[in-house]
């Protein structure tokens, strides 16, 4: 199976860390492709599409050399491009579908973004500090302690591929415009939430649930970033999710 792996807003393949690895570990069988949106990683010299449908063009841009079908893991505005590509993908093209803590226009904006959010991401672009940025960046999307480490590697992550403020914008209204198709895209699909992302409430996921009858499991106190704080147990969803594992 070709597993896409999809990040969130300004970040990008390096951000998923050790997970990959522990991803690896846990499904043998499996090839995992680390796939950047427009604007981050690989390409952030690359202008970023202003909606997600844009970017999730240029995402399917990428991974034509990958064998079909393909089974796609997004996290936040990465399951926003993978429910879109859900949606306008060909007969037999995905197999399977794990959304983690994302939102979409089905939801309020006030559960897309939680109030509390939003003064702590509007310092955080207009931060130059880097270092202090993503460090803060973390504590905003993690519930866990973080080691100085994780941060000295966030912040030489952005220092050798900078998404630009122009890029982070076009981001933002790519997931503030968002809104799906009405018609569930797959009989079933996984989502992952936890009740103590501080970002995007549970209820965006749940919303989904209960509109395509999709499976929901929630983890009481991670963060938004939950393969970050809660790995061993978002593989484990995983596993038992997936037909004969």
């Amino acid at each position: 199976m070709h597993w896409i792996l999809l990040r969130g807003l300004t970040r990008e393949h390096a951000h998923w860390g050790r997970f990959t690895e522990q991803l690896r570990a846990a499904f043998a069988q499996d090839q995992f492709h680390l796939v950047d949106l427009p604007g981050t990683g690989i390409h952030y010299c690359d202008d970023s599409p202003a909606t997600i449908s844009g970017i999730r063009q240029k995402v399917v841009e990428q991974i034509h050399h990958i064998p079909r079908p393909y089974s796609i893991l997004a996290l936040s505005m990465g399951g926003m491009v993978a429910l879109d590509w859900a949606q306008h993908a060909e007969h037999g093209e995905l197999q399977h579908l794990i959304l983690i803590n994302t939102s979409s226009g089905f939801s309020p904006p006030w559960h897309r973004m939680q109030p509390g959010a939003w003064p702590r991401v509007v310092r955080l672009l207009t931060r130059r500090e880097l270092f202090h940025r993503e460090r803060d960046i973390l504590r905003l999307t993690s519930n866990r302690e973080l080691p100085l480490s994780l941060c000295k590697a966030w912040y030489s992550i952005q220092r050798q591929r900078p998404v630009s403020l122009q890029n982070t914008v076009r981001q933002l209204k790519a997931a503030a415009r968002y809104k799906p198709l009405a018609k569930a895209p797959m009989a079933d699909a996984l989502l992952l939430a936890s009740k103590g992302d501080r970002i995007v409430h549970w209820q965006c996921s749940e919303e989904l649930e209960r509109r395509w009858c999709w499976t929901l499991k929630l983890h009481p106190d991670a963060g938004h970033d939950l393969p970050l704080d809660e790995p061993a147990w978002v593989i484990q969803q995983i596993k038992d999710w997936l037909p004969g594992q």
